[in-house]
């Protein structure tokens, strides 16, 4: 259901740049907090609880740590055990091995994912979001590559289908956008 090896795709990453956003494929940590904030402003200021879909190092969680709006509880899945140990190691927080389009997830109140969707195929992207929508009590909240472009590595997908998803789902949605180059953000809200 990934567009590429995704295990082959991050510790080349994390070969050649070490533990840091680049080693995740971001282009930096400013892209990438550029993203984190985009799915923060749109979790409401009451959110108890979020499970970080596709967690990496848990760097969301320590974004959502260092912004002091939100105390909550955070729990972080990944289908890697390297992202698993490191995100452990810096955050202190739950972290599971966890496939999100097959094993069971976690209730929640809220689900983000920050980049996961990147490498899946559209209809593997469409089950993940379906999945965390379900999972969750609120909500999901994630961001996606908007366009045509084809790619070997990476999913565009388009605003339209988001849409239907969610229309499928029962969502209200809120879309941003112009914040980053073919970068959008959308919550889908229960």
């Amino acid at each position: 259901m990934n567009r590429i090896d995704n295990e082959h795709f991050y510790h080349s990453g994390i070969l050649k740049y070490g533990y840091t956003p680049q080693g995740l494929r971001w282009h930096s940590r400013d892209s990438q907090e550029i993203r984190f904030s985009q799915i923060v402003s749109l979790l409401p200021l009451d959110t108890l609880s979020v499970v970080d879909a596709g967690c990496g190092f848990g760097d969301l969680c320590t974004y959502i740590r260092s912004n002091k709006r939100y105390t909550l509880r955070y729990i972080g899945l990944d289908s890697l055990e390297l992202m698993v140990e490191e995100a452990s190691r810096r955050t202190g927080e739950a972290i599971y091995q966890c496939d999100i389009l097959n094993d069971p997830l976690p209730d929640g109140e809220f689900y983000l994912c920050s980049g996961a969707l990147n490498i899946l195929t559209h209809n593997a992207a469409y089950r993940f979001i379906e999945r965390c929508y379900d999972a969750s009590s609120r909500g999901v909240i994630f961001n996606f590559l908007e366009g045509d472009q084809e790619s070997k590595t990476y999913n565009y997908l388009h605003a339209s289908q988001i849409s239907k998803l969610a229309e499928e789902l029962g969502a209200q949605t809120f879309f941003r956008r112009h914040y980053y180059e073919n970068d959008c953000t959308v919550a889908f809200y229960k």
